[in-house]
């Protein structure tokens, strides 16, 4: 890294800090509700981040088109959430995922839910942990592991803390215009290097490829593996905190669906420049660590100034959707865990506060546990922590937003718990798919035998009814 790189990515972190602590604070007396530009940027500003970039060119580097399921699952998933959650989540009255399902099925399923899905996105701020220290590793080789995530983390903590929710709003739009210049600036020096598509193509073709890989393929490592993973992600983004809060926080309904349909079709193409840069280092640097391929490429090949910029872009995405994370759970942990033992936060001022204090000590922990042997494969951990909060949340959820007190609460509390069960159980079975689909399956069935219940039950009551009279 030389002088010019460190400018571009120092002046590209300090300008989005700004704005952060600037929309934070300075514009703290604005109207709270958010219009669509701002939606689309909180949505955007968590669900683009280091898997969407990072991620996507390292799991493209080793299995190509496949990669694309992240970004293109990511636009998916705000297709549906425009066109179906939008009204039901803003016109349910629950100000939090959970205290939806809560408020339709009682305590015991609403705690199991909010343990779960706690787990399951925490899962995720470990992944962005792990995308931030393949930035910095090419960024500063001689920086141990440690300081990397140490450095991160208070990035993180210094992101949110200081520009409150609407600040990470306003940064999430920022943040796109940069990542569509790092990413599609990327995929365009590729094909250009390359000499088009069908040079690109022919590059792809000599690629030493052992295992007889099809790199053209969105299912080359198998369509079970790979639609479980689609599908992890669309049923994730619908059952996590930050999107529904972003949703909720809309000033009005047309406001929130144009937002996740803005979101919808901006997502996608980032993947594609992360997919280019994969497979080029690939074939041009078959021997480096996977996780690298988008950071060496962008300081191998852009000029200093302009690859700073990249880096610093790519640095805050990481940092951005960890923080956006970590808000969405401290989120949760006040509202539907810690207020559920004590009444001495209540108040806004103190809500805020314990607020915070969740947030660092999330962010705390997950550094922590990424300085363990976790693993490295960070699409891996983003999929999985889509698919175990989908598991636990996904079938309680669409019960209490579309068929409100047609379902037995007790029939739904079991759901809550079989579902990730599944999911675990077919892991360690070997399943020849995906297992998520497994937790799906078995807690639609679940509630659909909750569903039956109910109605005998209503039969009965009218029965009764009908005999006094």
């Amino acid at each position: 890294m030389n002088l010019s790189v460190l400018i571009g990515m120092l002046a590209t972190v300090a300008l989005i800090l700004g704005l952060s602590i600037f929309s934070g604070t300075r514009m703290r007396g604005a109207a709270q509700e958010n219009g669509a530009a701002v939606t689309a940027g909180l949505i955007m500003g968590t669900l683009v981040g280091g898997s969407s970039t990072v991620g996507t060119a390292q799991l493209a580097y080793n299995y190509g088109m496949s990669a694309w399921w992240f970004t293109l699952g990511g636009g998916i998933s705000c297709l549906v959430l425009a066109l179906c959650f939008v009204g039901p989540l803003r016109h349910n009255g629950g100000r939090t995922l959970i205290g939806m399902i809560e408020g339709e099925f009682g305590p015991a399923a609403g705690l199991a839910a909010s343990i779960l899905n706690t787990v399951g996105t925490f899962i995720n701020v470990i992944s962005q942990m792990i995308a931030a220290s393949a930035v910095l590793a090419v960024l500063f080789p001689s920086l141990s592991l440690q300081w990397e995530l140490i450095a991160t983390t208070l990035f993180m903590i210094f992101y949110v803390v200081i520009g409150g929710r609407r600040g990470a709003g306003m940064v999430g739009i920022l943040k796109l215009a940069l990542l569509y210049v790092a990413m599609i600036g990327s995929g365009v020096l590729v094909l250009r290097f390359t000499g088009g598509v069908g040079g690109f193509r022919a590059m792809v073709d000599t690629i030493d490829n052992p295992d007889g890989v099809n790199f053209y393929s969105l299912f080359a490592r198998g369509a079970g593996t790979d639609l479980g993973a689609g599908l992890s992600l669309l049923l994730g983004v619908l059952t996590t905190q930050t999107y529904a809060q972003a949703v909720l926080s809309a000033k009005s309904d047309g406001a929130a669906r144009t937002g996740a349909l803005a979101s919808t079709f901006l997502i996608p193409p980032i993947g594609v420049g992360g997919i280019l840069v994969g497979l080029y280092m690939r074939a041009s640097f078959p021997g480096i660590a996977a996780k690298t391929a988008l950071t060496a490429f962008v300081t191998q090949y852009m000029p200093g100034v302009l690859g700073g910029v990249v880096l610093g872009a790519l640095f805050i995405a990481v940092v951005g959707t960890g923080a956006g994370l970590a808000l969405g759970m401290s989120f949760v942990l006040n509202e539907d865990i810690l207020d559920r033992f004590t009444h001495r936060f209540d108040g806004p001022a103190r809500q805020k506060l314990m607020g915070r204090v969740w947030m660092v000590l999330v962010l705390a922990l997950a550094c922590v546990l990424s300085m363990g042997s976790l693993g490295d494969t960070i699409l891996s951990f983003a999929f999985m922590s889509m698919g175990f909060r989908a598991a636990a949340v996904f079938a309680s959820l669409c019960a209490a937003l579309f068929f409100p007190g047609r379902v037995d609460r007790r029939f739904a509390l079991v759901s809550i718990i079989a579902g990730p069960a599944a999911v675990m159980a077919g892991k360690f079975m070997g399943l020849p798919f995906d297992s998520l689909f497994l937790g799906i399956a078995v807690g639609l069935v679940v509630i659909a035998l909750g569903a039956a219940a109910q109605a005998v039950k209503t039969r009965r009551s009218n029965a009764r009814i009908s005999q006094r009279l």
